[in-house]
């Protein structure tokens, strides 16, 4: 086969769609990574804007959350899947432009490793640690419990994560929190694909919502042997505190994947 005719070949293959093994690869990335409790490693880099904070609502805050997700075998088909979330906040606040590290969220999930009856679940403890500066930390340490339940049926991925944390300990402020997060994405083949979710919190002890509506597009890719996922999107805050974020939101996402060889 001459370099011309081969050329030819990809690009008429690419243009019909036909599903090559390196897109049938991206593809299977694709639905892993919208499994929150997947046999994956994978580090997530996500940047949030936000608008409209402060009683004048002329506040942003920009953050970038680093995200590691390991999973580790525990042997009978069973994983605990620590979910990590360390965030470095940017604000620009009236009175308030710290720049530094938030509270970290530490999650972990024991998982099996198969889904069952179509189902993928799992469940372990959650906590919140004060490793945030000063005006931008809760200073609080808190803990508790959190699950997460999806299935996966050809290219669609629809499931629920939730967690609930409580203060522990004398810390200035009364963690009281539920969060809420109901996903739905789908997969085409290629690796891409689309995201719909919210990311809702519940502050039990001033009874107020907050309640992000977040579309996201992404698209697995090979960086040289690397493969890897950039995603971008908009969201919109239906509701939240008088002096928290408002409006529509900005999210851009790049992910690196280590899948098990």
């Amino acid at each position: 086969m001459t370099p011309v005719f081969k050329s030819a070949l990809l690009a008429t293959v690419a243009c019909l769609g036909v599903a090559t093994p390196v897109a049938a690869a991206e593809t299977d990335l694709a639905k892993q990574l919208a499994n929150p409790v997947a046999d994956l490693v994978s580090v997530p880099f996500q940047f949030n804007w936000n608008q409209n904070i402060g009683p004048n609502d002329d506040g942003e805050r920009m953050t970038l959350n680093v995200q590691p997700v390991i999973p580790f075998d525990l042997g009978n088909g069973w994983n605990i899947v620590s979910r990590t979330i360390v965030p470095l906040v940017f604000n620009d606040l009236p009175g308030n432009d710290d720049i530094g590290l938030g509270d970290i969220t530490q999650s972990f999930f024991f998982s099996p490793k198969e889904a069952r009856n179509g189902l993928t679940w799992g469940v372990g403890p959650a906590f919140v640690l004060p490793t945030g500066r000063d005006g931008i930390s809760a200073d609080t340490f808190a803990a508790g419990v959190t699950g997460v339940a999806l299935r996966q049926s050809g290219p669609w991925t629809v499931g629920g994560l939730a967690s609930h944390v409580w203060r522990v300990g004398d810390g200035p402020v009364d963690i009281n929190q539920t969060y809420l997060q109901p996903f739905l994405s789908y997969a085409f083949d290629g690796g891409l694909s689309v995201t719909l979710n919210t990311e809702t919190t519940y502050d039990w002890t001033n009874e107020q919502w907050t309640v992000p509506i977040n579309g996201v597009v992404s698209k697995v890719f090979m960086a040289g042997n690397q493969p890897m996922s950039i995603g971008g999107g908009i969201g919109y805050i239906a509701e939240g505190p008088d002096s928290g974020a408002e409006g529509v939101t900005f999210r851009a996402v790049l992910t690196l994947i280590f899948p098990k060889s």
